[in-house]
């Protein structure tokens, strides 16, 4: 305690300016005024990641821009290239991020928390945070292809089973074909990654150990052959193991430069070994080529080490990978919608999903390979939907350790949303799969609600205090994105405890979230009638901001919360704003903090839209589709001119889910308590194809399957359902035509 007495401010403003530096203490309080006062400035967590992130990139700035005679990874040879779009002035940037080309694709099995990663150009980095493995063709005549250095190359995910990353690269009639998948032997997973390369004349395949990966610098400090010279071992701990002995090998440290330059020599080397303190040791095995026939080497890597086996700090597999694969997709809810690969997308969509659910959910499976309570709700409610409620359920029963004492439900300090987003995933789970809440949830349940209740205490307007939002909605400030959820989760308070026959405690939360509602509702009134705007009723991020993009988190009322109805005019009209203003290319630019196109962002705007069927919606699902990579994925936020990835993760567990989201509702979606069928089915998906289906598909009320058939000039719909309790309210909206009420657990209708 005697710490806080010291005179903190004081001691660092003297030391700052004695050295001549700007005042820390001045700057940060200049910084704050510009945010709403709040008790938390950004969350800790962030705050390290963010250090970690740029603590890589000075070191990025002291290797690469020094050794560019070295093979680096392909978003460093196009950010270092002024001849390319890509290029990054670098005269005062202290750091060298990847800020261009975050694209990359994750392989492995369900329930397995390894996740070898590949980029666009077949780099495959076998661990978390790893070195990575490079494949080469290098000819006798000079001819070669480096895959990273190829403007071009034809990637693709294949899923018939497992998942497998192709990678194709050719220059020069030279050619490397690799893919990298995770399979399992002897309950063990390793990852396997097959190369094959072809040259016209004779040469060498080179595979070989780097010392970077998709971030940048990763640091191998030692390289050793194993006894057999079939493999390496890596910094004393991972092994790497090739299918036939290397013709010839090569190691380097880094005073003696990249061992890429080594295979361009016929010099002989006796050295089976290298270790370098700099940490940028690489090697290389090379096996001959036949002019004009090709060769294949495959590679694995144990993707657990031999101290957490003998430990048995790991499960071990009895299947397969495609039999884990198969049992992990069973049962979910199949779509037929071939128009611009939807129903592709939505496969792979929901595939992702499964991998970055082990245990916890994760937002991606490298920069973003942790929890978030705002991620995890969206993971829970996509799974839900794509009739996947276990692991629904076991993403559920993680949240709990993850709650502290208060009742606050915590993954980043300072963020308001959590709570409510962990009871709407708990009341989500229930009502999908009309349950109760388990008796163990129960506690924890009211201890939410009653943060949030407390929470609201200390604001004077009834919102919840001004807050650091990871939505990247601007500075700390008094967001009705985190109001908006904490009220849902009042109410998913109220709902969970009313079937768990504690009808007092519901009624206190039903009430409370009322009274929230009420204050959102008299702060957005104030807004709209001291300020105008082209945008009558439109919702700002916050009561102390203008119209911007960050109004997109206002959206969240109608889509997911069902707060208000998408036809409500402030939601309407915020998402008139967004769609008028924000969109490049058909797709929501978020010109805060991302700077780029975000995908699942711009789903929230066309889920919106097609509630309130307006045809618009189908502009930004097209746009979406679009700008998935070759591998079916989509990063976090993409660059307005590449259409590449230029924040977060390559590929982003959030995105992947709102494209399931925006699949189903198409076909089926609740609307207070009616279920709509077919409001985003429009004439022109049917090109080329006569039936679209989508199903079993869990909803609120039950599950259903349905089917659009076209023949000629009409639609024939037909629907089977079978319902938790009383048939709801359904109703058909197909192609933007008046909505017709039907009944029946199953049934046909021609449109």
């Amino acid at each position: 305690m005697w710490l806080k007495w010291l005179p903190w401010q004081f001691i660092v403003k003297r030391v700052a300016r004695a050295q001549g530096f700007v005042d820390p203490i001045l700057l940060l309080s200049r910084f704050n005024r510009f945010a709403q006062p709040s008790e938390v400035l950004a969350p800790v967590e962030l705050l390290r990641a963010g250090a970690v992130m740029h603590a890589r990139g000075l070191i990025n700035g002291q290797v690469i821009q020094h050794n560019l005679d070295w093979i680096w990874p392909y978003w460093a040879v196009r950010q270092f290239e002024p001849s390319d779009r890509s290029f990054i002035p670098r005269a005062f940037s202290v750091t060298h991020i990847n800020l261009t080309h975050r694209n990359w694709t994750a392989v492995g099995l369900p329930d397995f928390e390894g996740m070898p990663v590949i980029d666009p150009r077949g780099l495959l980095m076998p661990f978390f945070d790893s070195w990575s493995v490079d494949a080469w063709v290098i000819a006798s005549d000079g001819r070669k292809v480096i895959p990273s250095q190829l403007e071009n190359a034809n990637q693709r995910l294949e899923f018939d089973g497992g998942l497998r990353i192709v990678t194709e690269s050719k220059e020069e009639k030279c050619s490397v074909v690799s893919s990298a998948a995770v399979e399992v032997r002897n309950g063990l997973p390793f990852c396997k990654m097959s190369i094959k390369g072809q040259s016209p004349v004779n040469g060498h395949l080179i595979i070989s150990i780097r010392p970077y990966n998709m971030e940048g610098v990763s640091f191998i400090h030692t390289i050793r052959a194993l006894p057999s010279l079939k493999g390496w071992e890596i910094n004393n701990k991972e092994t790497v193991w090739f299918s036939a002995k290397p013709d010839v090998s090569r190691f380097a440290n880094y005073k003696e430069g990249d061992v890429y330059h080594w295979a361009l020599s016929g010099h002989h080397q006796e050295r089976f070994s290298v270790e370098c303190d700099v940490g940028m040791a690489t090697a290389f095995a090379g096996f001959k080529l036949s002019a004009n026939k090709s060769r294949t080497v495959e590679v694995e890597i144990p993707l657990l080490t031999s101290a957490k086996i003998a430990k048995k700090e790991c499960r071990s597999f009895d299947a397969s990978a495609n039999s884990l694969w198969d049992e992990s997709l069973s049962g979910g809810a199949a779509v037929n919608f071939h128009y611009k690969n939807y129903g592709g997308l939505y496969d792979i969509a929901v595939r992702t999903l499964i991998l970055h659910t082990p245990l916890d959910s994760y937002a991606g499976p490298y920069t973003y390979k942790r929890f978030w309570f705002r991620d995890a709700a969206f993971i829970v409610y996509s799974l839900l939907i794509a009739n996947l409620p276990d692991r629904a359920k076991n993403v559920i029963e993680r949240f709990f350790h993850r709650q502290e004492k208060s009742g606050y439900f915590m993954s980043q300090e300072g963020e308001w949303d959590s709570n409510g987003q962990a009871l709407w995933a708990m009341a989500m789970y229930c009502r999908f799969t009309n349950q109760k809440a388990p008796g163990h949830w129960l506690d924890s349940i009211r201890l939410g609600a009653d943060w949030i209740i407390d929470k609201r205490k200390s604001c004077k307007n009834g919102l919840f205090p001004a807050g650091f939002s990871a939505e990247h909605l601007g500075p700390n400030d008094n967001y009705y994105w985190d109001d908006f959820w904490g009220a849902a989760g009042l109410e998913s308070a109220s709902y969970l405890l009313e079937r768990a026959d504690m009808g007092e405690d519901a009624h206190k939360y039903h009430l409370e979230s009322n009274h929230f509602l009420r204050s959102i509702n008299s702060s957005l009134h104030k807004i709209h009638r001291d300020k105008n705007n082209n945008y009558d009723g439109a919702m700002p991020a916050s009561p102390n901001r203008r119209l911007d993009s960050g109004a997109v988190g206002s959206l969240c009322a109608g889509y997911p919360l069902n707060i208000r109805s998408c036809t409500d005019e402030k939601l309407l009209s915020t998402a008139k704003f967004l769609f008028d203003n924000c969109l490049i290319d058909g797709a929501f630019y978020h010109d805060i903090s991302h700077s780029g196109i975000n995908p699942y962002l711009s789903l929230h705007i066309a889920q919106i839209l097609l509630g309130a069927s307006d045809s618009k919606f189908s502009v930004i699902m097209d746009a979406i589709a679009a700008l998935a990579s070759p591998t079916g994925q989509w990063p976090e936020a993409i660059h307005p001119q590449l259409k590449t990835g230029c924040m977060g993760d390559g590929q982003h567990t959030w995105a992947a889910a709102e494209w399931i989201s925006m699949v189903r509702n198409c076909f089926v979606r609740e609307e207070g308590e009616s279920l709509v069928l077919c409001q985003g089915i429009l004439p022109q998906h049917f090109e080329n194809v006569s039936t679209l289906s989508f199903g079993p598909a869990p909803t609120l009320f039950g599950m259903i399957k349905i089917e659009i058939i076209k023949a000629k000039e009409k639609f024939e719909i037909s629907w089977s359902a079978k319902w938790h309790d009383k048939e709801p309210d359904l109703q058909i909206a197909f192609a933007g035509r008046e909505r017709v009420k039907i009944s029946g657990n199953e049934g046909q209708y021609s449109a």
